[in-house]
């Protein structure tokens, strides 16, 4: 019995037949996602970093993390889906492409008399909810966000200096969705949520636009480092927008020779893990509260766009104890050599514990097989977020909170 992960494989994701249409995560439209976003005053890509000296304590022949603790200023890479939804939304306002307005644009008097005032709302752990009440602050308009029970007092505070009301409510991260979206048909306000539902489709699929702008830089990032397509790529998932992002990305540019991928859940809100096994391609849902340490993916319902695009061409499904984001914050923090110090938070830091487990317990060494991971494995990992809850972080790295030799629970191999 493995304690700290189990996997799926999907045989399928190699096999040629008819998959999901990747056109809207392209390398065209995403130029467009880039080109808004570069008209941010505070736009920057945020750095890769080459680990080297863990890339050769694991056995492989590079690692290579997107450190989005640099976003924007705001820690999280989240604030990259709810401005571009944002921009298409008021964009759609207007008459307007998209190619047609600027960030700066958005904000002139004239074009705030057209738009009038608009309540924006959402559901969140924390990074989402700041990005779209920043985003909704710059603009001159109103934010009201909601928060799953157990959320971080540090987060909503962070939310509230924005100027947008935010409330921890009693409920689970998806039922803080229904809230939300209940809430807003009642006041007229527009949800910006990564998740799809019936009617409710565009705005999730711009939300998963605007997260491939981080993909489309660590590819260009990793072309400097002379990597001209990673082999895997690790990647986490909440409700599977960010996943799916980046998924859709990478086999949309590479086709069949796209990245071998493996995508990453904690085991207490692993629905994509459980639909995968279920096998039909039908999503599974999960319920409960979902008290993971990894906040930012404690999501219990697929997003039905994302979850397509992860069955058609995800190779594994991984789901994990907290033990292993643990670690990955860990090791990130203390890095070997002359590796570079990467801040990652519980939900940033999870690919990599999982990754070093995988690559150090022989006895998952059917997982590395199942992966083709070896000593030419060059691999590439998002660091989503930096330390957003500064006081567990330090709780982690300093006073070794979640140790890795005693995970939670006892986790069967399938």
């Amino acid at each position: 019995m493995n304690k700290r992960l189990k996997w799926v494989a999907n045989p399928h994701a190699r096999q040629d037949r008819d998959k999901f249409p990747l056109h809207f995560l392209g390398r065209e439209e995403i130029k467009k996602v880039r080109d808004f976003h570069r008209t941010f005053p505070q736009y920057d890509p945020t750095p890769l970093r080459s680990m080297s000296e863990l890339a050769a304590y694991a056995g492989v022949a590079g690692i290579y993390v997107k450190d989005e603790s640099y976003r924007f200023g705001l820690n999280a890479f989240k604030v990259l889906g709810g401005t571009y939804a944002i921009g298409k939304y008021l964009a759609g306002r207007l008459g307007l492409d998209i190619s047609e307005i600027s960030f700066d644009s958005l904000k002139t008097g004239e074009v705030r008399e057209k738009l009038g005032n608009i309540t924006f709302t959402t559901a969140t752990d924390g990074n989402h909810g700041r990005g779209v009440a920043w985003a909704a602050q710059q603009l001159g308009q109103k934010a009201v966000v909601y928060m799953p029970v157990g959320s971080s007092l540090i987060r909503m505070k962070n939310i509230l200096a924005t100027g947008a009301e935010a409330y921890i409510t009693d409920l689970n991260y998806d039922d803080a969705v229904r809230l939300a979206a209940e809430n807003a048909r009642k006041s007229g306000w527009v949800v910006v949520q990564d998740t799809v539902w019936e009617g409710y489709e565009d705005i999730p699929t711009w939300i998963m636009q605007g997260y491939a702008t981080m993909a489309a830089e660590a590819l260009e990032q990793l072309k400097q480092c002379g990597v001209d397509r990673p082999t895997h790529i690790f990647i986490q998932a909440g409700v599977g927008s960010l996943a799916g992002s980046v998924q859709g990305y990478f086999a949309s540019i590479f086709g069949a020779s796209r990245p071998i991928t493996a995508v990453v859940e904690p085991e207490k809100a692993d629905c994509i893990y459980r639909s995968a096994l279920a096998g039909d391609g039908k999503p599974r849902k999960v319920g409960g509260n979902m008290n993971t340490i990894m906040a930012g993916l404690a999501c219990g319902e697929p997003n039905p766009i994302g979850w397509r695009i992860l069955w058609d061409y995800s190779d594994a499904f991984i789901s994990c104890s907290d033990c292993l984001a643990a670690k990955g914050m860990r090791i990130l923090g203390n890095p070997l050599g002359g590796d570079p110090r990467v801040v990652s938070g519980e939900s940033g830091a999870v690919t990599i514990g999982v990754l070093i487990e995988i690559m150090k317990n022989e006895n998952l060494k059917p997982v590395r097989d199942l992966l083709k991971l070896d000593r030419n494995s060059k691999i590439l990992i998002f660091s989503t977020e930096g330390d957003t809850d500064p006081v567990n972080y330090r709780d982690v790295v300093w006073d070794g909170k979640y140790p890795s030799f005693d995970c939670e629970s006892e986790l069967p191999e399938e």
